[in-house]
């Protein structure tokens, strides 16, 4: 469902992702753990193109992403191609990023009648379906300020998954929470995890969840990973010297 293939990304001289190869399997949930600088939010952020590669491919769903093949040659893609390759693909960030004039309901709804050209009473049966997931039914016509700050988080899950995407990407999503607040926000998730067949991209620094969720888990180092495998494997024995220092540190 994802692929990276000799990614590289820099910000001036100093290289974030050094040639990354790095899949992700359909219906898979992976998780990315790493001290903060390592690598992982600038991969969601590639994967919502927020940024560009300088080097190497993204494909997301078997179609590359910010390039296209044009008369047998791969070049730059334009900005219809990577809209539809990108459509694919749901975020839930740190912040909330709400829109504060609109109520939760339309929240939810504006982009599938705006993006996807949906009817706007099927975007609100599906949005009044998502809200019963997340457990904010009673909160549909209240704005963003009127929520607390879990509930908020939640109400952008039910946004992100609106979308329809086969790809869910998770950006420390309770790390502007407030810890009595946390546990709401990780229990969606984890009932999303359980009950959907969505690829799961998640960053965070939760190592109960990430053990709870996660089909693989990888651990990032200066743009690279150093290890991978089963959250088992990972969190009980892992093998690589930089992983027990920073499980060490985390746990």
């Amino acid at each position: 469902m994802i692929r990276f293939d000799k990614v590289t990304k820099r910000f001036g001289t100093h290289t974030v992702l050094d040639s990354l190869d790095f899949t992700v399997s359909s219906g898979k949930h992976v998780t990315l753990i790493g001290p903060s600088g390592s690598g992982k939010t600038t991969i969601l952020r590639l994967l919502m193109t927020l940024l560009k590669p300088d080097e190497g491919t993204i494909k997301v769903g078997g179609q590359y992403l910010t390039h296209e093949e044009k008369g047998g040659k791969l070049v730059p893609a334009g900005e219809k191609h990577t809209r539809e390759v990108r459509k694919k693909i749901g975020m839930v960030f740190q912040q909330f990023n709400l829109f504060p004039n609109m109520k939760v309901l339309r929240n939810i709804t504006e982009a599938p009648v705006h993006v996807l050209g949906m009817d706007k009473d099927a975007a609100e049966e599906r949005a009044r379906e998502l809200l019963d997931l997340v457990g904010l039914t009673e909160h549909l016509d209240k704005y963003p300020t009127q929520l607390s700050g879990g509930q908020q988080q939640r109400v952008a899950i039910a946004r992100a998954l609106a979308m329809r995407p086969q790809v869910l990407l998770l950006d420390e999503v309770t790390s502007a929470l407030d810890p009595e607040l946390v546990a709401g926000v990780l229990d969606v998730l984890r009932d999303i995890a359980h009950t959907t067949d969505i690829t799961m991209l998640c960053v965070t620094h939760e190592m109960n969840f990430a053990r709870d969720i996660s089909d693989d888990v990888l651990m990032f180092d200066a743009g690279r990973v150093i290890e991978s495998g089963s959250p088992e494997k990972i969190f009980t024995e892992p093998e690589h010297e930089r992983t027990r220092e920073f499980l060490s540190a985390v746990l």
